[in-house]
């Protein structure tokens, strides 16, 4: 008999391992999984052709919905301040200032990504840990012709300085896009620190929506012992590239890791379920398993669940892009700023791979970045970018 033959009768009947393992896998990966996430934005059985565009639409219309709100919210007439709201003048150093990074929009202005960040961080202040805990300051970098309407709005509510063309520009000769963007970060860094001389500082750009648990969460970190030695904490990660499959080494640890964990969790269930006694390939199998599921389903919804407490958000070495959010404990955003003026950015080279450089070429530095997200990235359309006649969530 044909050595191919022997083969398939001894494997592939039913109470082969080997036949139920290929089932069991089959079963998961070709049927199971694709039912279940199909639309699942971030999970690789995700079909774009028939879910991105009804889904993108979506968001934009909750996007808009929720940007005619907060312009109906601030342009409210109000005979009290807002909760949180204080005159910074003569008041003690307050434990966080929360700057927004701000700039006119030609498109999607409809949106008013400013009005609602604005008003998700006043309606987050009652969890920021007692008044006057947190001071909200709106950094203004428009240099065009045309005024920041959504910034003009919050003045009689909030503090909001503006960068001159001077301070933006330093003078009439041409800079790139990446260059004035990097200065206006950096300005208002500078600017947030000699108005208001903070503990620690949040920056956030104005199409960056804090979490529910935004407050919560910045305060943990600031407890824990590594935030002391950190030139600073990103807040946000696209979510496509949070994948297991990555150069990043801490990722591949953790994704072994879990496959070891579920890998012994499945061995164990085996074992007690069957009369056949476990074997090291059973465990190399297990742990490939849960291994390929986790990374098709997609590490972002397994970091979902850390949402549950405060105590239970990842640290780990900063990744390059992007830097809509960013924590700067004590006064590592002075130093941040000064890092930056001394580099020129271009194409390739922004803000944020800027820093990532900077802090790990700088002896004695360090950067973190914080998972799951902090903030929702809902910026459709930017200010300083070409727009897509039709934005996609992907």
């Amino acid at each position: 008999m044909p050595r191919w033959k022997v083969f398939v009768r001894r494997h592939l009947q039913w109470s082969s391992p080997i036949f139920q393992g290929l089932a069991l896998c089959l079963l998961t990966f070709a049927i199971v999984l694709p039912l279940f996430c199909h639309r699942l934005l971030y999970s690789y059985y995700f079909i774009k052709p028939f879910y991105l565009d009804s889904m993108s639409d979506e968001v934009l219309e909750e996007s808009y919905r929720r940007g005619q709100e907060a312009l109906h919210f601030w342009k409210d007439p109000i005979s009290d301040q807002p909760p949180g709201f204080t005159n910074m003048a003569g008041q003690r150093r307050p434990e966080l200032l929360v700057t927004v990074v701000t700039a006119r929009r030609t498109e999607g202005k409809d949106y008013h990504y400013l009005l609602q960040v604005m008003q998700r961080l006043v309606s987050l202040l009652a969890t920021c840990g007692g008044q006057g805990c947190a001071e909200l300051l709106v950094c203004d970098v428009e240099s065009g012709l045309q005024e920041n309407e959504d910034a003009s709005l919050l003045e009689k509510r909030f503090r909001v300085v503006r960068s001159s063309r001077e301070e933006s520009g330093r003078g009439k000769a041409y800079i790139n896009t990446f260059e004035k963007e990097k200065r206006d970060y950096v300005y208002c860094l500078k600017k947030g620190w000699e108005l208001v001389q903070p503990k620690n500082v949040v920056v956030l750009e104005d199409d960056a929506l804090p979490m529910v648990d935004f407050f919560p969460v910045i305060n943990n970190l600031l407890s824990r012992k590594f935030s002391s030695r950190t030139l600073y904490v990103k807040l946000y990660h696209p979510e496509r590239l949070q994948r297991y499959w990555n150069p990043e080494p801490y990722r591949i640890l953790e994704w072994v890791g879990l496959g070891l964990l579920g890998g012994t969790a499945l061995l164990w269930a085996h074992s007690f379920c069957t009369s056949y006694s476990s074997s090291a390939a059973h465990m190399v199998f297990f742990t490939l398993y849960i291994m390929a599921a986790a990374e098709l389903i997609g590490r972002h919804y397994l970091l979902e669940v850390r949402r549950f407490s405060p105590q239970l958000y990842a640290v780990s070495p900063a990744t390059e892009c992007c830097t809509p959010a960013m924590l700067f404990p004590g006064n590592a955003s002075l130093r941040v700023a000064e890092y930056l003026d001394q580099v020129f950015c271009v194409k390739g080279k922004a803000k944020d791979m800027a820093l990532y450089q900077i802090a790990r070429s700088m002896r004695g530095e360090r950067a973190h970045s914080l998972e799951p997200n902090l903030i929702t990235h809902i910026g459709a359309f930017s200010s300083v970018r070409a727009n897509p006649s039709h934005p996609r969530l992907l």
